[in-house]
C-alpha cells in the first residue's frame, strides 16, 4: 500500500497510552479533520505535524488514518506559535498568557523558549522561577521530539525508541553509536533480536564483540525459557554460530572474556564426574548453589523427645479416620522429625491422607502451620481437600513491585530479613516449582521450620527453569517418601489405575469398559474435531456435572491440525460464536471476544487485580497473574481500549489492548499449560507428532489432570508410542551437583 502524507495541526487528543506512546486524535488539514492512529512521542494539541502512512476503514470507528511516522513542524507564524502555546502543551502557560508572550515576542517566539527561556520574566505574571521551569519543559519536550526524529531515521518504531529514550535520556545518542546491544541487556521487551536488528541500521560490524557476548548471553537466557539452567559449553557455542554466523574461534574468544570478567561462570556439570563444561548465566549459577546451601542447612533432624514423638503419632494413627499404611506413617514420621521433608507419589497414593495427618499433628501441637502452592487453582484444590487455607506461593511470600535497579528480578515482602512467620510450610505440587521460586522460598524460611515438599515426581517438570523436584529427590540426599499404593482406584475408577499403567510402561486400558476411561480410534483430524466438539456440547457437560467451559482440551503440540492453535480457532467459533451483543478485538492474530476463555502465557508479577463486591466496588485487591492461569472475558470496552478478563476466585484484571500479547484462547492448551490444573473432563486428541513430545511422561501429565473423566480420540499406535517413548525434553540442571558438594 503506497504511503501517503497528511500535515495539519492537532485539534485534540481523544486517547492516549502513556508507556507506549499509543494515541488518537483528530487532525486539522485544510478544512477537513481527520481522526489520527499510531504511536507518537510527546504529541500535543495545537502542534503542527505531518503524519506518514494510509487510511483504513475501522468497523466500530470508520474511516482513520494509521501513521507509521510523524515529523513536528515549526508553527509558520504567530498566530499558529500562540494556539500551540494556548492548547496547554507546557504547564503553567495557557490561552491568556500564550496571547501575553507572542504579544512580546512575535515570530521570535520558540526561540527565545528554547535560547533565552529567561527573559520570560520580562512578560507580568511571570517569575524568574517560572521562566526557568517553562524554559526546563520547552527544552525537555525538544529533546524528546529530536530522539524520535534521530530513531525514526533508522527504522526504529516510536513504541520501541519511547522505552529507548525513558532508559538512558540524552545518553541514548552515546549508547547506540558506542554498543547498541546494551538495549537487551538494560531495557525490558528489548531482546537480541530487536537490538541486533538496530545495530545493523546504524552500521555494527557482523563480527563486533559487542554483538557476540550479547548473543552468547541471549542464547542462555532463551536456554533458560527452555527450562535450563546452563548450557554445555559446545552447544552453547554451536547455538551462537547458528544465530549470529560467526566463527566457532570468534565465539570462543569472547566466551572466555565474558568469564574472566564474571559475566558468564564456566564450571563442571552433568552427571556424577562432572564431564560437561557448562557455561551458566551467574544469576541461575548462584540461584542453584544457594539454594543447595540452603536445602542443607534445613536438613536436619530436629532436637526434642524422641520417645514422645513415637507415642504421639502412635496415638495420632490409632485415632485417624483414615487408614494409615507404613509408607505414609513413615512420611508422618519424617515430616515431625526433620527440618526437611520430601513426599512424592502418583494420583490416588495418599499424598492428601499423609498432608491431612501432619496438619492434624502440628496443629495439635499449637504449631502455626501455612498451606501454599504454585498456581492459584492448585492452591484452591489444596483448601478443597485439605480443610485448610492455602495460598499461593507468590502471595505467600508477598510478591512486590520490580524496581529499576533489580531489573527483571522479582522482589518478595518475606526474605532472609523478613521470613515467613510460620512453624511449619507444606507446599503441594512440587513438580511446578522453578529454581527461581524454590530459591525465594528457601530465603524466606527461618531455620528450625518444618519444610515438608509433595508433589509427583513423574510429572512434567516446571514451566521455568530447573527440574527442583526430580533433583532434590534422586539425589538421596534428604529425607524422602515414596508412596506407592494406590488407595482411590474404587472412588476415582480407571484414571488412577490407567495413569499408573502408563508410568510403568504398560498400556492403558482401551476397551471402553470403564466410567471415565474412554478411548476412541479416530484416524482424522477433521472428524475428531467434530467428535469433540459433540463431546463439549452435548454429551460431557451432564455426565460430568459440568459447563462446557470447564472441559478441557489437552494437546502435546501448539503447531499442525490437532495443535493448539487450530483447536482454539475452531473450538471458539462454535463454542462462542460471534453475536451482535459481543464485543470482540483483534491482537496479534487473534480474535478475542466477550465469554472467550483465556489463558495468561507469561508472569506478569505487577499487574493489578480486584475482587468486586455489590455495586462493583473492589473489596480486595493484590498484583500478580501467572502463566496458566485461566480466566473469561467479562467485558471489552474499545473506547478505553481495555479488556477485563475474570480470574480464579473472582480476580478481575484490567487489560489494555497493548497488553493482550500476554494473553491466549484456552479452549484447547498444551498439556505443559496444564500442570496444576485439574479439569472435570480433559478431552486428549492423539494423532501424530514430534517423537521429543509424543513420550510417556507427557502422556502421564495429561491422564492425570482429569478428575472425573478422559477421552482420548485419535490411534493406539500413537498412544503406544507415547507409553513406550521414555525420553523426556533434556533440561540442563545442575542443582544435584551443587548438594553434592555442599555435603
Amino acid at each position: 500500500m503506497m504511503t501517503q502524507e497528511l500535515t495539519g495541526i492537532v485539534e485534540s487528543i481523544l486517547f492516549r497510552n502513556e508507556e507506549n506512546g499509543y494515541t488518537v486524535f483528530t487532525l486539522i488539514s485544510g478544512a477537513e479533520e481527520t481522526t489520527c492512529v499510531g504511536c507518537f512521542a510527546a504529541l500535543s494539541k495545537g502542534e503542527t505535524v505531518a503524519v506518514y502512512g494510509s487510511y483504513t476503514d475501522h468497523p466500530s470507528y470508520g474511516r482513520q488514518f494509521k501513521a507509521e511516522r510523524y515529523e513536528i513542524r515549526i508553527p509558520k507564524d504567530a498566530a499558529a506559535v500562540e494556539r500551540y502555546l494556548g492548547s496547554g502543551v507546557i504547564r503553567g502557560i495557557g490561552v491568556t498568557l500564550a496571547h501575553r508572550i507572542v504579544m512580546r515576542f512575535g515570530d521570535d517566539t520558540l526561540r527565545i523558549l528554547k535560547e533565552e527561556p529567561e527573559r520570560l520574566a520580562e512578560i507580568k505574571g511571570i517569575s524568574d522561577r517560572i521562566a526557568r521551569d517553562i524554559g526546563e519543559q520547552a527544552e525537555a519536550q525538544d529533546a524528546l521530539r529530536d530522539a524520535m526524529m534521530y530513531l525514526q531515521g533508522y527504522g526504529i518504531p516510536l513504541s520501541t525508541g519511547l522505552r529507548i529514550y525513558k532508559r538512558y535520556g540524552a545518553d541514548m545518542y552515546a549508547v547506540l553509536r558506542e554498543n547498541p546491544y546494551r538495549l537487551a541487556e538494560d531495557i525490558d521487551g528489548i531482546g537480541f533480536r530487536t537490538a541486533d536488528e538496530i545495530a545493523s541500521k546504524i552500521g555494527y560490524r557482523a563480527d563486533s564483540e559487542f554483538r557476540i557476548r550479547c548473543a552468547l548471553q541471549y542464547i542462555l537466557r532463551a536456554a533458560a525459557q527452555e527450562g535450563s539452567v546452563y548450557l554445555p559449553e559446545e552447544e552453547a557455542v554451536r547455538r551462537c554460530g547458528e544465530l549470529i554466523g560467526v566463527s566457532e574461534e570468534e565465539i570462543i574468544r569472547e566466551s572466555e572474556s565474558l568469564v574472566l570478567e564474571r559475566k558468564l561462570i564456566l564450571r563442571r556439570a552433568g552427571g556424577t564426574d562432572g564431564t560437561v563444561r557448562a557455561l551458566y548465566d551467574p544469576w541461575y549459577y548462584q540461584l542453584e548453589l544457594h539454594t543447595a546451601r540452603m536445602l542443607c542447612d534445613l536438613n536436619a533432624a530436629l532436637t526434642g523427645d524422641e520417645e514422645f514423638v513415637r507415642r504421639k503419632i502412635q496415638s495420632l494413627v490409632k485415632t485417624s479416620r483414615f487408614t494409615l499404611e507404613e509408607e505414609q506413617i513413615n512420611a508422618l514420621t519424617y515430616a515431625v522429625r526433620y527440618g526437611l521433608c520430601i513426599i512424592t507419589g502418583g494420583p490416588g497414593t495418599g499424598k492428601t491422607t499423609v498432608i491431612h495427618e501432619i496438619l492434624r499433628y502440628f496443629t495439635e501441637e499449637g504449631k502455626n502451620v501455612v498451606l501454599a502452592a504454585p498456581t492459584g487453582r492448585a492452591a484452591k484444590r489444596m483448601t478443597e481437600t485439605c480443610g485448610f487455607d492455602a495460598s499461593t506461593i507468590h502471595r505467600l511470600l508477598e510478591i512486590g513491585p520490580i524496581s529499576e535497579e533489580a531489573g527483571e528480578r522479582l522482589r518478595f515482602g518475606r526474605n532472609e530479613e523478613n521470613p515467613l512467620e510460620a512453624d511449619v510450610i507444606i507446599v503441594d505440587e512440587m513438580s511446578m516449582v522453578d529454581i527461581v521460586l524454590m530459591h525465594a522460598l528457601l530465603c524466606a524460611t527461618a531455620p528450625g521450620t518444618h519444610l515438608i515438599l509433595v508433589g509427583d515426581a513423574d510429572q512434567l517438570p516446571s514451566v521455568g527453569p530447573g527440574n527442583v523436584l526430580r533433583d532434590i529427590t534422586e539425589e538421596g540426599c534428604f529425607p524422602t517418601v515414596r508412596l506407592t499404593r494406590i488407595f482411590r482406584q474404587e472412588e476415582t475408577g480407571d484414571i488412577v489405575l490407567n495413569a499408573h499403567r502408563i508410568n510403568r510402561g504398560e498400556m492403558p486400558a482401551l476397551d471402553n469398559r470403564s466410567r471415565d476411561f474412554f478411548f476412541l480410534a479416530r484416524e482424522d483430524a477433521g472428524r475428531i474435531i467434530g467428535n469433540m466438539l459433540t463431546l463439549i456440547r452435548e454429551k460431557l457437560p451432564p455426565y460430568v456435572g459440568a459447563t462446557a467451559m470447564d472441559i478441557q482440551v489437552l494437546t502435546p503440540m501448539r503447531k499442525g491440525p490437532l495443535g493448539v492453535e487450530r483447536l482454539n480457532a475452531v473450538l471458539q467459533q462454535y463454542l462462542n460464536p460471534p453475536s451482535p451483543d459481543k464485543a470482540e478485538h483483534e491482537a496479534g492474530g487473534i480474535v478475542f471476544r466477550t465469554g472467550d476463555k483465556v489463558m495468561q502465557i507469561r508472569n506478569d508479577y505487577q499487574i493489578e487485580w480486584e475482587v468486586r463486591g455489590r455495586y462493583g466496588i473492589a473489596v480486595e485487591t493484590g498484583t500478580g497473574i501467572f502463566n496458566g492461569d485461566i480466566g473469561i472475558v467479562r467485558e471489552i470496552d474499545k473506547t478505553m481500549r481495555t479488556m477485563t478478563v475474570e480470574f480464579d476466585e473472582h480476580r478481575m484484571v484490567e487489560y489494555s489492548f497493548e497488553m493482550l500479547g500476554e494473553l491466549e484462547l484456552s479452549y484447547a492448551v498444551t498439556i505443559h499449560k496444564s500442570q496444576g490444573s485439574e479439569y472435570p473432563a480433559v478431552l486428549l486428541p492423539l494423532l501424530a507428532g514430534p517423537a521429543p513430545l509424543m513420550n510417556r511422561n507427557l502422556l502421564y501429565t495429561a491422564v492425570t489432570r482429569a478428575r472425573k473423566c478422559v477421552v482420548i480420540l485419535g490411534r493406539e499406535e500413537t498412544l503406544r508410542t507415547m507409553v513406550e517413548n521414555v525420553r523426556r525434553q533434556e533440561r540442563y540442571t545442575s542443582l544435584r551437583e551443587r548438594i553434592r558438594e555442599m555435603q
